[in-house]
């Protein structure tokens, strides 16, 4: 998931079309020539900006099932110091924060790899799914049976989300067995924040106590044919600078926070989008935050 950095430019800020120099298109020229024939030689797959290719080291693996088709479904915890830990937090916290109305304020940094067939012991065919977190978080949760349960259903939530299956919440981890299949390398973002333009200034206003959902709306263009960008506009009445919020944007989630707890929203979209080509803007008039999204052709 991709992280919305704050800028604050002045309202009168203007595009220099200037900077796209010919050297600059021919360096362009170059790099697309040489990405096409890298391809071409087989040696180059679909690089990404602002990303890098890790190869995760083993750590448990989950044995569960899918509940359409009781197949069964194995889930590799790999771990990996090139994903970011999440924040600090007591057994008290996260059983509190489990208990709580929203215990999604919690999240887990993690990188969900595509499903690939494998065969299991009895060399029957079966679904499995690597997963990447921390490595200094893994090792706390090997240690501590409260986070590996709450990281095992993380996981399982993040693949129903991306995968569209549904996993049954009955499992249990392999003794014997630290991975099923072979490690593959996966493709994890190293920049986490794309930039929120602020425009005009405002009067301020009195900020909730409570953080809540704010009212948003998702509009599609064009509205016929095939979409090519998804707008949210989300309302943030009392939010007088975009340095207060912290907008995290994935390939089809939308992570918003306006601090100190004024609202919160976790929404997924109908669409895949692509973090690198999007932006935001927060109008402090209209206390809108506008983030236009680039969606992936299907």
């Amino acid at each position: 998931m991709q992280r919305l950095k704050l800028l604050h430019p002045t309202s009168d800020m203007e595009t220099d079309s200037s900077l796209l120099t010919s050297e600059m298109e021919q360096l362009k020229q170059e790099e697309l020539y040489h990405q096409l024939l890298m391809q071409t030689m087989g040696e180059v797959q679909h690089p990404k900006p602002d990303s890098r290719v890790i190869r995760p080291e083993p750590g448990m693996c989950v044995k569960t099932s899918s509940i359409l088709d009781e197949q069964k479904v194995f889930v590799n915890i790999c771990q990996s110091p090139a994903v970011p830990p999440p924040p600090h937090i007591s057994n008290e916290e996260l059983l509190e924060l489990l208990q709580s109305d929203d215990p999604t304020a919690y999240r887990v940094p993690m990188s969900l790899g595509e499903p690939h067939t494998e065969l299991d012991n009895n060399s029957q065919g079966c679904t499995a799914y690597d997963v990447v977190i921390n490595n200094e978080f893994f090792q706390k949760c090997q240690k501590d049976p409260l986070f590996l349960q709450f990281v095992i259903a993380v996981s399982f939530e993040g693949l129903e989300n991306k995968y569209s299956v549904e996993l049954s919440r009955e499992w249990k981890v392999m003794k014997n067995r630290k991975f099923l299949g072979s490690i593959s390398e996966q493709n994890i973002r190293t920049q986490s924040k794309p930039s929120i333009q602020e425009l005009s200034p405002s009067d301020s206003h009195t900020a909730p106590t409570e953080a809540k959902r704010p009212e948003f709306c998702l509009i599609v263009e064009p509205p016929i044919g095939d979409p090519e960008y998804l707008i949210a506009e989300i309302q943030l009445p009392g939010v007088t600078s975009s340095r207060s919020l912290l907008l995290d944007l994935g390939e089809d989630r939308l992570v918003l926070t306006a601090r100190p707890s004024l609202f919160h929203l976790d929404c997924y979209f109908p669409l895949n989008i692509d973090p690198e080509t999007s932006a935001a803007q927060y109008n402090k008039d209209t206390q809108i935050l506008t983030v236009t999204m680039t969606v992936v052709p299907s």
